[in-house]
This record gives C-alpha cells, sequence and structure tokens, in this order.
C-alpha cells in the first residue's frame, strides 16, 4: 500500500507540474501579456508600462518568471490581484464556498438519481423505462448546460415564478432557505448531464455485475433477487464508479463555469471570466493551479479508495 500511494502521488506531482508550465507559457504568450489591461488606461504611457514590468519582474526571460512563480507557490505566495491588490488565496476564497456549494449538490443529485436509473435500466433491461432513459440520456448530453440554463430560467422563474433566476441569495435575507430557494435550479442544471453520464455508466457496471458467476451462485441457493441485488451486484458494481466520480471533476468544473455564469452564481467560474477579461492573470493562474490540484485530488482520492475496497487493484 505504501508504494502504491508513493506511485500515485509521484505522478501527480508531475502532472501538476507539466499542467503550471502550459498554463503559465500559454498566459504569458497571449497578445498583449500581463500587462495589457494598464495598456488600455489613456494616462499610462511607455515608460510607466515599462516601469511596471521592471517592477513586476516581466522584463526578465519567461523560465526565470516561471521558477521564480514556482517558489513563491511552494512558499504560499500565490501572487496578487491586479484588481484591487488582495492575495490570489484571498480572492479565491470568497468564492470557493459558492462553487464547492454548487459542485456538491450537483454531485450529490447526479450520483443519487443516476445511479438509480442506471440500476433500474439494468434491472429491467429492454422496458420502457429502459429506453426512455436512454434517449434521455443522449439529448442531455446533446444539449449544451447553458442551454439547460435558459430554458430553466424561462419556465420556472419567468413562467411559474418558483425559483429566483440567479444569484446566490437575496440582498437584506441570507437565510439558509434562501440560500437553498437560489441553489435549485443551477444545482439541477448542472446534475443534468452528469444524470445522464451516471446513468449510463451504471447501468453497463451493473449489467456487468449481473453476469458474474457469484450472482449465478448466489441464484442457485436460492438468495432472493433483492439481497442478490443489494449485497452483490451494487457494491461491485459502484467499484468503477468511484474512479469515475474522480474523472469527472474537470468537467464539473467546466459546467459549474457555464452555470455561475448564467445563472450570475458568485463562484470560482464566474471569477475566472471576469479575471480572464480583466487580464488579472496572477487570478487566472492560482485558479488554474486551484483546479488542477482539485482534480488531481479527486483523482487521487478514488485511487486510494478503490485500492482500499479492492485488494486486486493495490496488489497489481
Amino acid at each position: 500500500m505504501p508504494g502504491f500511494l508513493l506511485n500515485r502521488l509521484s505522478q501527480s506531482i508531475v502532472l501538476l507540474v507539466i499542467v503550471s508550465i502550459i498554463g503559465f507559457t500559454v498566459l504569458n504568450l497571449m497578445p498583449g501579456g500581463p500587462l495589457a489591461q494598464f495598456g488600455l488606461d489613456p494616462g499610462m504611457t511607455q515608460k510607466d508600462i515599462a516601469r511596471l514590468s521592471e517592477q513586476l519582474g516581466l522584463n526578465r526571460p519567461l523560465w526565470i518568471q516561471y521558477l521564480d512563480w514556482a517558489w513563491r507557490l511552494i512558499q504560499g505566495d500565490w501572487g496578487h490581484s491586479y484588481r484591487d491588490g488582495s492575495s490570489v488565496l484571498t480572492v479565491i476564497g470568497r468564492h470557493l464556498l459558492a462553487t464547492l456549494l454548487l459542485m456538491g449538490t450537483s454531485t450529490a443529485l447526479a450520483i443519487a438519481i443516476g445511479s438509480w436509473i442506471g440500476i433500474r435500466g439494468a434491472t429491467h433491461r429492454y422496458s420502457l423505462f429502459d429506453y426512455c432513459a436512454t434517449v434521455g440520456a443522449m439529448v442531455a448530453l446533446s444539449v449544451p448546460t447553458f442551454w439547460f440554463g435558459l430554458i430553466g430560467i424561462y419556465i420556472f422563474t419567468l413562467k411559474l415564478g418558483w425559483v429566483p433566476a440567479g444569484n446566490m441569495y437575496a440582498i437584506g435575507d441570507g437565510s439558509v432557505l434562501d440560500y437553498l430557494h437560489h441553489l435549485i435550479l443551477p444545482s439541477l442544471v448542472l446534475s443534468l448531464v452528469h444524470v445522464a453520464i451516471w446513468s449510463r455508466y451504471m447501468r453497463t457496471a451493473t449489467l456487468d455485475a449481473l453476469t458474474q458467476d457469484f450472482v449465478k451462485t448466489a441464484r442457485a441457493k436460492g438468495v432472493s433477487e433483492r439481497r442478490i441485488l443489494l449485497k452483490h451486484v451494487v457494491g461491485n458494481a459502484l467499484l468503477p464508479m468511484i474512479t469515475l466520480a474522480g474523472v469527472q471533476l474537470p468537467s464539473l468544473l467546466t459546467g459549474a463555469l457555464v452555470t455561475e455564469t448564467v445563472f450570475t452564481w458568485p463562484g470560482m467560474g464566474r471569477l475566472f471570466l471576469d479575471s480572464l477579461g480583466y487580464s488579472d492573470y496572477p487570478v487566472v493562474m492560482g485558479l488554474l493551479m486551484f483546479s488542477a490540484i482539485l482534480v488531481v485530488l479527486g483523482n487521487l482520492i478514488a485511487d486510494i479508495v478503490v485500492a482500499v475496497v479492492d485488494p486486486r487493484i493495490r496488489l497489481s
């Protein structure tokens, strides 16, 4: 087990280094560079921009800038925002809770609903429910997330008036019920695509488990179908789903970016777009690394959980 963990950890560190190099290089080679926003100020002269470039160390070779940035990152100094001078970690911290709340809720909904649809589709193979679930999954995977968001706002906000159109809470309220009221629509929209993914994977995993010898043995012993499903099939079908949960993190972050924009949700996705538009490169780079760390941690935790549950993985 220690060797397994060390191997996974070393792979994660190498991946983070590669992501940081690519992200840092691409951002600095974009038109205008990190000082593009300052160049839009009519009061800024070329001398002012050159002085800023020297103060920020942007006149040095790119590889030296990267090494300096990476060393400060390791020490906990992620830089400061160009917009208000706040620490990048402070800026991310202001929006982190909103994104975790949205992602956590949508993930829980996707796993619960998607697993139920997948298991029922597998146990009622080629039934009307199975066909409807398959068609629904294809539609959900084919239509963009922002379209679902706009349709949801049109139907449930403009026509029915059941839920708010956006924001995280009503000004002057801020109660738990108000937060939940604002969370309903964006979390459902974000979870819709992932329900489709989970249901299809869960259906396949359940069908595979139903054909295994231990299921046939249990049936031969007279064990009820319900007990076979709950005790033998579901547990084995969930093993690949644990890995899928870690792999889905990137798509969750991407979906959160679109969903937060549609619903004006004050999370990290909206912060990323705002910072990119303002050319606030320290915050953009900080968000890139923070998202990469979340994805790597998600996959690492998923691998560890699978190795603990299934000894064949770690022994191999």
